[in-house]
């Protein structure tokens, strides 16, 4: 059985006509059978997709067609099963969520730092702040040993994060990192915008430094944005599983742990599970009267019969 490609890439440079992209990208992912996300903006292009190689090549050779985006450049991982329920196409205002004015990859991007040039840093304890930008609930699946937490729940929130860090980080050597980049990408730059004087971006993020290091200086795995929910730094999907009640993302230790019971709680949630609340629609209610019908029918012709009998 053919294995499944799954690619995930990013790239900032001005775009135009968007409404005739989207209707192009998506005709042409639904003739190939892909699945997962593209999200197309003025300022670029963002997607995790997923499908065979043939059609992935064919779709990468669409976009690289584009007027500025002929290096587009992707990360690669292999999966027996497709990751994704459907395709998406989507017009965004920011292909990664920021909000703040002057941030503008297309046109400056801070210096990169290659995972081989890292891992060598880190060999030679070099003295550096690894600072992981993801979200808590990533974090706590995997990070670099010896990592700061920005102590986020949404990218959002980074420039408040930025404001709280150390005041003597403004000139210490910062090496900033995400899943695959392009958190960074905005990241970076705002912290120059700050006041931070050595910043750099660890190209290609997490996935790249798998693919280029394996997993020196890292301890444990790697939260992506699909069915898989984790890769190991082979690259290859774990045993980590989304809670049905929370979505918080469960490593194997998390699903034996006593408060997990499937489709009901984990360890991050229990306690306070949402009580399901009867249905208050037009079927449910034409469902109750002509319940509390029959029952009042039974109760006529077989007397002795009530509703609370059963209790």
């Amino acid at each position: 059985m053919e294995p499944i490609i799954n690619i995930a890439g990013y790239h900032f440079a001005p775009l135009e006509n968007l409404p005739e992209l989207k209707k192009k990208l998506e005709q042409l992912s639904q003739a190939l059978s892909l699945k997962g996300t593209i999200l197309i903006s003025l300022e670029g292009i963002n997607l995790f997709v997923a499908g065979l190689r043939n059609a992935i090549g064919e779709l990468l050779a669409e976009i690289r067609k584009i007027p500025g985006f002929s290096e587009f450049d992707i990360k690669e991982s292999l999966s027996n099963k497709q990751p994704f329920r459907k395709m998406l196409v989507k017009i965004k205002k920011e292909i990664i969520s920021f909000s703040v004015e002057g941030i503008h990859p297309a046109s400056y991007s801070s210096p990169k730092i290659t995972p081989h040039e890292l891992r060598k840093w880190l060999d030679e304890k070099k003295p550096v702040v690894l600072l992981d930008t993801r979200n808590n609930y990533e974090i706590r699946m995997g990070t670099f040993q010896g990592a700061f937490s920005a102590d986020i729940h949404h990218f959002r929130d980074f420039p408040q994060a930025v404001k709280k860090l150390p005041q003597d980080f403004k000139e210490k050597t910062i090496v900033t990192f995400c899943t695959g980049g392009i958190r960074c990408e905005k990241a970076a730059p705002f912290m120059e915008q700050e006041g931070f004087k050595n910043i750099f971006q660890l190209e290609g993020g997490i996935l790249n430094y798998f693919k280029e290091c394996g997993s020196l200086h890292y301890q444990g795995e790697c939260f992506v944005f699909d069915k898989r929910v984790g890769v190991d730094p082979q690259l290859h999907e774990t045993k980590s599983i989304l809670c049905f009640q929370c979505q918080m993302p469960l490593k194997e230790e998390d699903q034996v742990h006593a408060h997990y019971q499937v489709d009901v709680s984990c360890p991050y949630c229990f306690g306070r599970e949402k009580k399901k609340k009867a249905p208050n629609t037009r079927k449910s209610r034409r469902m109750k009267k002509e319940a509390a019908l029959k029952e009042a029918a039974l109760s006529s012709r077989f007397p002795g019969h009530s509703s609370q009998s059963a209790h």
